[in-house]
């Protein structure tokens, strides 16, 4: 039985909403792929036009400091501007991440991006796409086009490379496979992101408000089988993640807007050397690393590039002036010398993993937003939840919830 996480353990990451290590934006709603329960609608589906991003970045740069820009849709690499936009983004001093399902990439592609300044990828890449080149069942049987992509980002040279998946219970028995494969191309992959699947059926009896007028809400985000019948909570992808790896510890993580013991955003970071996992970094060290980016590069730390998470060895070194964690850490490489000299030459590579659970209701109707989202963007010159944009885009506001019959 899997001990329950108590927040108080973890380092509260000081992200906020003028203040966060990310931010979003959607430069088109269209998509080449249809993601079973995607929150993003394909109706009537639109290119922002460059000018109109320009603003959105500007709207970025007055009201929110940043250390990378998520471009994100629909998928960003079907906008007929990326390339220009990704050089946008990094002139004015971000990090361009473009999240993508890579559909529409190739080495061409990816060289030009390279060369306008792209840090890295996110690819989202699941069991509830339907990929017209790569049809296979099962997360694990998707783990070869996975490393195809982080193939083609390590031959371009030290690009950021993460990957997403939607889990619902549908997929949930397959994290530890993922978690595997991940341990054994540390040197290629930085970050996996398990996304807990969310729709209307799953939050609970509630009735839907707009202005006080009653909507219904199925007609805005879709309820597919695959979506499961079960809500899924971080607890449950952290019991996933220890059947392949019992080490796991979270080190950091952003709460709810209802609940300040939810786990919105949870993050952990392992060192993996010689193919085997060394240990996972302290909320302690996270602490340093995060106030340390701030104090003197003036904004919090998300994306690594490949370079820098290769230095494992040097962390766990440095950090045991003054962190009990990276002294085990260090212990371990240490052990694994002694007993494999030969692996005095391999590098030590950090990597992380990330579980985001969105929007859950309380009994009362009060819904528990992820508090200090890194997911947040531009609508009407505002600030906004990006996963909530449907509801701005159908009724001009977020809808409220009423438990049913009240």
């Amino acid at each position: 039985m899997t001990a329950p996480l108590n927040h108080l353990d973890y380092y509260r990451l000081p992200w906020n909403y003028a203040d966060n290590g990310i931010s979003w934006l959607e430069p088109t709603t269209y998509c080449n792929l249809h993601c079973k329960g995607c929150y993003r609608s394909q109706v009537n589906p639109r290119h922002k036009s460059l000018d109109e991003v320009q603003a959105e970045l500007e709207t970025f740069k007055r009201l929110r400091r940043s250390d990378c820009m998520s471009i994100a849709g629909g998928d960003p690499l079907v906008y007929p501007h990326i390339v220009e936009l990704v050089r946008r983004v990094r002139d004015l001093g971000w990090k361009p991440i473009v999240n993508t399902n890579g559909v529409a990439l190739d080495y061409p592609l990816l060289m030009e991006l390279k060369r306008a300044g792209v840090y890295g990828f996110t690819f989202h890449i699941d069991t509830s796409q339907k990929r017209p080149d790569f049809q296979v069942e099962t997360e694990t049987g998707l783990n070869d086009l996975r490393l195809r992509f982080a193939r083609m980002l390590g031959q371009a040279g030290n690009i950021a490379c993460s990957f997403n998946a939607t889990i619902s219970d549908h997929n949930l028995h397959e994290i530890p496979a993922m978690v595997r494969w991940a341990g054994e191309h540390a040197r290629l992959v930085q970050t996996m992101v398990f996304i807990l699947f969310r729709s209307p059926s799953l939050a609970g009896d509630f009735d839907y408000f707009a202005g006080g007028k009653r909507m219904e809400m199925t007609s805005l985000y879709e309820e597919p089988e695959w979506g499961g019948e079960d809500t899924l909570y971080a607890a449950d992808a952290v019991a996933q993640i220890r059947v392949a790896d019992p080490a796991y510890e979270p080190a950091a993580y952003l709460n709810g807007t209802a609940r300040p013991d939810s786990f919105k955003w949870l993050l952990a970071s392992r060192t993996v050397y010689n193919g085997k996992v060394m240990g996972y970094m302290s909320p302690r060290m996270m602490e340093v690393i995060q106030t340390g980016n701030h104090l003197f590069a003036g904004r919090y730390l998300s994306y690594a590039r490949p370079r820098a998470t290769r230095l494992g060895r040097l962390q766990a070194l440095a950090g045991s002036l003054f962190d009990r964690g990276s002294r085990r850490i260090l212990a371990a490489i240490g052990r694994e010398i002694r007993d494999r000299p030969a692996a005095l030459l391999q590098a030590a590579y950090i990597q992380s993993f990330m579980i985001i659970q969105p929007v859950n209701f309380e009994a009362d109707g009060r819904q528990d937003m992820c508090d200090s989202c890194p997911d947040i963007t531009v609508h009407d010159g505002r600030l906004v939840w990006s996963c909530r944009l449907e509801e701005l885009n159908e009724h001009g506001r977020f809808l409220e919830t009423v438990p049913h019959g009240k």
